[in-house]
């Protein structure tokens, strides 16, 4: 453990984080407690997770903020500290004593590790400066007979626009050109003509909400304004590290959409008003069409849909279609083994895996030897004790993801049979584990890559004894 001292005086005052730590000595004192006491949680500027019971509202009463209202002031109080030192969120783990001494642990922020979730202990380990899973790094493949479906008609298009839209204001060619500048694509002729009848601006329908609606009606979406029309690709579909390892991209040879993440050649122009975003595609997938309308599902990471074979049906109502009938069937890409779903790692074994998540298990421990050597396997995640031997993860060379419990990185560790392939890392932690050992643990992974440790820094105070 790295002892180092967050350099903003507030988040590193004990004063700070009193409140907080006066309620969850409450919550121990409920259970008649009178030896020491560890408490841990995480604050973040977003949001918090401590272990403390909500008090239920009355009968027939919905829960309000007042009935938190001790837990927000407290909480508020941290995340200003955390504002002023520029810190988006610490964890933290205190030992208190019963006669109120007590000896709190900040732990963090290190920009090597991503925040856990609902827990203190440490989220994915970055280990290569700006690395991405492999999903996130793919690009979309050549498309070269690809051509705009016949129902593209600039002509009808514009004149059902206008006729729907008698008093919108286009936006000028000048606009048009510094979108385009801005976003360093041309954009596809029939959202050239979307946007010289109208260019969605608020302000021109007077902030009348009937005339939003009907332009809602009359293009088929809410429709963005030039100034926020964005190039879908990868970075704008932000996945946490160990959620995005366990994706694939797989795009079948009769696919209208390439099932990327995303795309330099989708233009999202629009919603669908449940956070869904359209965008034109200008890189389709075999079967499919440039300039097909496509929608992006703020539910999923990877993938689009096919809503339009061009600007002109959605506007006409005339929805697409993926090709229907029987399908050649591939074994997945994603494997995951355990009571509920494949009964065996070799049943998940086959060239074309990437990724394998080994979960509850009542069986023996499992061998990762029908796994080894697969070409494309990158990502491995374990539930601690389903391992019959962890070592034989070293003869996975290709792995670029590794998520495992302390125990199997404690044997990795001491053998010194980390993967030095991988990009991430993550600790899988199940119970009220103290942080203290995990952290250790995540320096130790962190320090094989010289990456920036997660810092401990040691505040003492005095709460008093409970009453």
């Amino acid at each position: 453990m790295v002892d180092q001292r967050l350099s903003t005086a507030s988040i590193c005052d004990f004063a700070t984080w009193e409140p907080v730590l006066r309620l969850l000595l409450a919550e121990q004192a409920r259970e008649h407690v009178v030896r020491s006491v560890r408490v841990a949680g995480r604050i973040g500027r977003g949001g918090w997770s401590l272990a403390l019971t909500r008090r239920m509202p009355p009968p027939g009463r919905a829960a309000q903020v007042e009935d938190m209202r001790e837990e927000i002031d407290a909480v508020k109080r941290v995340q200003g500290a955390l504002a002023d030192a520029g810190v988006d969120d610490v964890s933290f783990t205190a030992e208190i004593h019963p006669a109120g001494k007590t000896v709190l642990r900040l732990l963090g922020p290190s920009p090597a590790v991503e925040p856990g979730i609902g827990t203190p202990h440490p989220g994915a380990l970055i280990l290569m400066d700006g690395s991405l899973p492999e999903p996130w790094r793919r690009l979309p493949e050549p498309a070269p007979g690809a051509a705009p479906a016949s129902s593209a008609d600039l002509e009808l298009l514009e004149r059902t626009l206008r006729e729907r839209l008698p008093h919108a204001i286009g936006a000028t060619e000048e606009e048009i050109v510094a979108a385009e500048a801005r976003l360093g694509v041309a954009l596809p002729d029939e959202l050239k003509v979307l946007y010289r009848v109208t260019r969605a601006r608020w302000e021109d329908l007077g902030d009348d909400y009937e005339a939003v609606m009907s332009e809602c009606a009359a293009v088929g979406c809410e429709l963005f304004d030039l100034d926020s029309l964005y190039v879908a690709d990868a970075a704008s579909r932000h996945c946490r590290w160990e959620f995005a390892a366990m994706e694939a991209v797989v795009t079948r040879p009769d696919a209208m959409v390439q099932g990327l993440v995303g795309s330099p050649g989708w233009i999202a122009f629009g919603d669908n008003g449940g956070g869904d975003q359209l965008a034109v595609d200008l890189t389709p997938g075999p079967r499919g069409h440039t300039g097909q309308v496509i929608m992006l599902s703020h539910e999923e990471s990877v993938g689009a849909a096919l809503v339009a074979d061009s600007l002109t049906d959605l506007v006409l109502g005339r929805p697409g279609a993926e090709p229907s009938g029987p399908r050649e069937q591939q074994p997945p890409a994603v494997a995951r083994v355990n009571i509920a779903s494949l009964p065996s790692i070799q049943a998940a074994a086959h060239p074309g895996l990437e990724a394998l998540s080994i979960g509850v298990w009542d069986d023996a421990p499992l061998s990762l030897a029908p796994v080894t050597g697969l070409p494309r396997l990158r990502t491995l995640t374990a539930y601690p004790g389903t391992l019959a031997d962890p070592l034989e993860i070293a003869q996975l060379t290709g792995l670029e993801f590794l998520e495992l419990g302390p125990e199997d990185w404690r044997v990795l560790l001491d053998a010194g049979a980390v993967p030095r392939s991988l990009s991430a890392a993550a600790i899988e932690v199940h119970g009220n584990q103290e942080p203290l050992p995990i952290v250790g643990i995540a320096n130790e992974i962190l320090a094989l890559w010289d990456r920036p440790q997660i810092i401990q820094t040691v505040l003492e105070g005095d709460l008093g004894t409970p009453a």
